[in-house]
């Protein structure tokens, strides 16, 4: 609430003045509600806020809008896509043909459950860690596995029984990994964008806004299967929607500006500081991040000491004094970095990222990673969350001693 000497006013999480307060003009102690006439575009806003998480926009992060908007155009692509290979789907399933089965339709969607159920216990099992620290990659992969399976879905009313078995499997499958991939990444992408504990109810509205573009997409597709049809035409709409679904997906995820430091993003901050001295900012590596392409330098987090690996005395001291050593393969560039454990926590986020950075060879002779505490306050001031892992995408091993 704010105060003058002459009026009260009441401000939502936005900060915007929803109530009005005056002095009564007959009485100094009594106060009387101002009303004021909504115009149009105040209606529309209340529509809006709907949608909107509470305190829009500034319960959110600044990439919060671009994001949703190509979001919100990436679901509306893909509604009447999936509308036009549901129908090629049911074609392909016999659907009109009195020769058809449905009891085999029935098995035949049961067997297309069950593998792409299979395959999500599978996707989780070996790729749950890593979704985090990567999720635009794996945001962006989501996408991937769905187009690939509506075009797959194109071809099933063409094939012959058997690779028309085999297309909707892997349809069936891709479409699971999507769902584990997307649902995973979605909701690392959610806890960046929250600011201020409103996680649940970012989720919850940004469940509001999928629902509504995907009614819009349904609508727009029913005029779509009633107009679209032979196999030309049909592939060439497909194309045109799944170009147009990949491209703003691919916005979507460029436009999101990542405050943690993973291999990439800590890799892009490491050598433009040995170059220039200067500390990107989250929004600058944004830029200049690969979505899907990135070659990863030969330095990993170890997993596994099953295998051949020696250690002395020199790097047990650094163990102890550094919390990490950096194990060498020979006379290779490859680089195991080994994270100490301990009964009282062992290594910290910020050894970690010590450890990758030297890896890399330092920044330059520029600072002291162990030392130079101006070094970390700095790239702590420009934005950046050194006390959240993203480096490790496995098992996190350690090495008590």
């Amino acid at each position: 609430m704010e105060f003058n000497a002459e009026t009260l006013g009441v401000v939502n999480a936005s900060g915007e003045t929803v109530y009005s307060y005056t002095k009564d003009q007959n009485n100094d102690a009594l106060w009387r509600v101002v009303y004021r006439k909504k115009t149009v575009s105040k209606y529309a806003k209340d529509v809006l806020n709907i949608f909107l998480p509470a305190g829009y926009p500034h319960s959110v992060t600044q990439d919060y809008k671009p994001y949703q908007i190509y979001d919100s155009l990436q679901a509306f692509s893909s509604s009447i896509a999936g509308m036009l290979s549901s129908r090629a789907v049911l074609q392909g399933m016999g659907v009109g043909d009195a020769g058809s089965s449905a009891t085999g339709a029935v098995l035949l969607t049961v067997f297309q459950e069950g593998t792409g159920r299979i395959a999500t216990i599978l996707f989780a099992h070996y790729f749950g860690q890593a979704i985090e620290p990567e999720c635009k990659f794996y945001r962006f992969s989501a996408d991937l596995f769905n187009d690939t399976a509506l075009l797959l879905d194109i071809l099933t009313p063409a094939l012959p029984h058997y690779p028309k078995i085999m297309a909707l499997c892997a349809s069936g499958i891709l479409r699971s990994l999507c769902g584990a991939a997307a649902g995973a990444a979605k909701a690392s992408l959610s806890s960046h964008f929250a600011k201020n504990g409103n996680l649940a109810e970012l989720n919850a509205k940004d469940g509001s806004q999928e629902t509504v573009i995907t009614l819009m997409g349904m609508l727009a597709g029913s005029l779509f299967v009633r107009v679209v049809e032979g196999r030309q035409a049909v592939w060439c709409w497909m194309l045109i929607l799944i170009g147009i679904h990949l491209w703003t997906n691919y916005k979507a995820v460029r436009s999101v500006q990542m405050r943690t430091l993973n291999r990439q993003r800590a890799s892009i901050v490491t050598h433009e500081y040995r170059k220039s001295g200067a500390i990107l900012r989250p929004e600058q590596v944004a830029q200049r991040e690969s979505i899907l392409f990135w070659k990863a330098p030969p330095i990993n987090f170890c997993q596994t000491f099953s295998q051949e690996m020696t250690v002395d005395a020199s790097d047990l001291d650094c163990l102890r004094s550094k919390n990490y050593f950096i194990a060498g393969h020979g006379t290779g560039p490859e680089r195991t970095i080994v994270l100490r454990g301990s009964a009282t926590g062992g290594a910290t986020s910020k050894d970690a990222l010590k450890a990758y950075m030297e890896a890399l060879g330092g920044v330059g002779g520029r600072v002291d990673l162990d030392e130079d505490q101006v070094f970390w306050n700095a790239l702590s001031s420009a934005g950046w969350k050194l006390n959240t892992g993203a480096l490790e995408t496995g098992p996190a091993m350690r090495l008590v001693c």
